[in-house]
Formats: structure tokens, sequence, C-alpha cells
């Protein structure tokens, strides 16, 4: 499939480039990248929620009255969980939240966001994400003239150090290396934007 490449300087088409259909033109399959997803923000999760158990609690373990003739009912320790400050019953657990995903699912994750985002008309190819020095007013300017306001741009094995900088404070515009890229930073921007060194990278690295 062929796509235009866009220029950034000005805001024109500089030629096509041939885009891999097994990378680019995958069916879009919504329980893949759900898959995908909940693997990534799992992965994110810190897990170090807690809270003490009977065990753990700092009360005393002696019985609080005798067993009879109180009036109360019966009670072993102020550890129960009845009592307050007493223990949690089941309550959270400093554990991993992470789980597995195998490496070949993760790279069709990738590929069907992709798809998805060129099926939908939301994939941009330019030339290059390159500044000469770091100006935000300038690069913002160019993106308004190409309408670029939500967007990612990936770029080849590094990004632009001008270009990053640049970007850093505009609102709702990230920059990734090919080897940043995925699937759910794609998902949840509008635009994404590729270079040609991306496309490049992209195609190397999915390759079965």
């Amino acid at each position: 499939m062929k796509q235009d490449i866009l220029s950034l300087a000005d805001n024109k088409n500089v030629g096509t480039i041939e885009l891999n259909e097994s990378i680019f033109g995958l069916e879009v399959r919504a329980d893949i990248l759900h898959r995908v997803v909940n693997w990534q923000l799992a992965r994110l999760q810190t897990g170090n929620h807690k809270t003490k158990g009977r065990s753990e609690v700092a009360l005393t373990p002696a019985k609080p009255f005798k067993q009879k003739g109180s009036g109360n009912a019966r009670q072993g320790s102020r550890k129960g969980t009845q009592f307050r400050k007493g223990g949690v019953v089941f309550g959270p657990v400093v554990r991993d939240q992470s789980h597995d995903l195998t490496k070949k699912f993760r790279k069709l994750g990738l590929k069907t966001a992709l798809s998805a985002k060129a099926k939908e008309g939301n994939l941009v190819v330019v030339d290059e994400a390159k500044l000469s020095a770091p100006k935000t007013k300038d690069l913002k300017s160019r993106l308004d003239a190409c309408g670029l306001k939500n967007c990612l741009f990936i770029d080849g094995k590094g990004v632009d150090v001008n270009f990053a900088l640049a970007s850093r404070n505009i609102e709702g515009v990230d920059v990734l290396p090919t080897i940043g890229a995925n699937v759910y930073d794609i998902l949840r921007k509008d635009k994404l934007v590729l270079t040609k060194d991306a496309v490049a990278c992209l195609e190397e690295r999915l390759k079965w």
C-alpha cells in the first residue's frame, strides 16, 4: 500500500512510500489490542498497596476478659477483625500485577495498532522530524499548519535532540524512537506520525 510523504517544513507532499501490507494492512481486531493494552497497563502498576492482617497489628494477644460472666461475647484476642484497629480480612498484599504475554502476540498487537491507524486515515508519514534549533514556537506553527495536534511522533533508531526539546512543551505531542513504539501510546493519540526512518526500522523490527 502506498502512502504520501509529507514535509513538516512547508506542509507539502514530497513523494510516496510503499508500506508493507503484512504490517500496515492487517485486519483490525479489538480483542488483540485489548489484551496487549491490559498487559502494558498491568506492568505499570506498582502493586505496593498493603493492609495489616491479624498477625501483623500491634495489639496484645492476651484474652481481653474472662470467658464467662462478663456479659460480653466471648473473645480470644483484641486482634480480631471485629475490633477497632484489628486486623483486616483478605486485604491487599504487595505483589507483582504483571502477567505474561508471548513476544509473538505482542508483535501482532503492534502490527494491529499500526494497521488500525492506517485504516482510519490517521497515519502520517513525514520525510524527517528534525529542527536546526530547539524552538517550540517554530515547531508549533509547523504542526498547526499540518493539522497535527494530538499526535505521536515515532522516529528512527534515535530522536533528534532539538525536535525532542521543542516538542516537550507542546500539549498533546509525544516523541518516541522506534524501539519505544507501543500499542497503548499509539492508540491513545489521534494521529500517528512516522518518519521514513521509522517505517524502515518498524518493518525491520516486526518482520517474522
